[in-house]
């Protein structure tokens, strides 16, 4: 009975996030380990398909990093990366569509084995990720795309008809030259678009540190005057340095809450969206 008890009490916590959350779109950048384990990865997708289920709309703005080198070294083309972006000529574009397009219906499958209706789309489709050449120090990193508009029409489409839409990072610019968009920028741009209530990194990391060598240092909460000071101050660096960059970017532009949130945790959105204390790190407007 005791044990009983404490199920009920953990869906009693849950209620009032569900109640706040019921309706609001929230967008989840799916990547890293999340993506590469099995187990964690239908862990992730048992998450989503609750979300949807209790009322909220969640959108899937997914990468495949590692799928596509495993890719590229199978077709023999060397892997080149500029300040973590991958040089993506003409061949490389080729592979990365593909294999982004193989992954999202992977997703989309997965969902519906669970009773759940998805729809795979990319940039591409219903003209959402609209792009220029990204600029990379002054270097050319090949077809490697900006986003400068998004039109959600399409999502908000599938949202009405009760669809979970998974969105690979493939845009094009004005020619309908197909570029490869780096995910995290991707997921911020469709959540501005969509005016998101929040915004889910899910990472390899448990959340922003103050001193990534001190793992006392966890941020829970921060808004983004502070994050913006730490990161002027040069406390951020690597590779969480561009992904924070985008946070504040997408909190400004109207997401309500942006959270960075450990993937190899399982069930971690749950934990995040409906726990008292959540998990990872939250970043909220001033």
């Amino acid at each position: 009975m005791d044990k009983l008890l404490e199920k009920a009490q953990i869906l009693i916590e849950a209620l009032p996030y569900i109640q706040a959350f019921n309706k609001k779109i929230v967008v989840v950048k799916y990547g890293g380990s999340a993506m590469l384990e099995n187990d964690l990865k239908k862990k992730v997708i048992q998450d989503i398909v609750l979300l949807k289920l209790v009322g909220l709309q969640p959108v899937i703005v997914h990468g495949g990093g590692k799928e596509i080198s495993k890719w590229l070294q199978k077709v023999n083309i060397e892997a080149h990366f500029v300040n973590g972006f991958r040089f993506t000529d003409n061949a490389t574009m080729e592979v990365v569509e593909m294999v982004l397009n193989k992954v999202n219906k992977e997703l989309v499958q997965m969902i519906g084995e669970l009773g759940m209706k998805a729809v795979g789309i990319s940039g591409k489709d219903g003209s959402l990720l609209h792009c220029h050449k990204k600029d990379v120090d002054g270097e050319d990193i090949g077809f490697v795309g900006e986003v400068i508009e998004v039109k959600p029409d399409i999502i908000f489409d599938l949202l009405e008809k009760d669809f979970v839409p998974v969105i690979c990072p493939v845009g094009f610019d004005r020619d309908y030259t197909s570029y490869n968009v780096n995910a995290d920028d991707a997921a911020c741009a469709v959540a501005k678009a969509l005016k998101a209530d929040k915004l889910a990194f899910l990472t390899d990391v448990e959340g922003v540190y103050k001193d990534f060598n001190d793992k006392e240092s966890l941020i829970e909460k921060i808004s983004v005057s502070e994050i913006t000071e730490l990161i002027e101050a040069g406390q951020m660096g690597g590779g969480m340095l561009p992904k924070l960059t985008s946070c504040v970017d997408a909190v400004k532009n109207g997401v309500s809450k942006v959270t960075i949130v450990d993937g190899r945790i399982p069930h971690c959105l749950l934990l995040e969206l409906f726990t008292n204390k959540g998990i990872g790190t939250m970043i909220v407007g001033d």
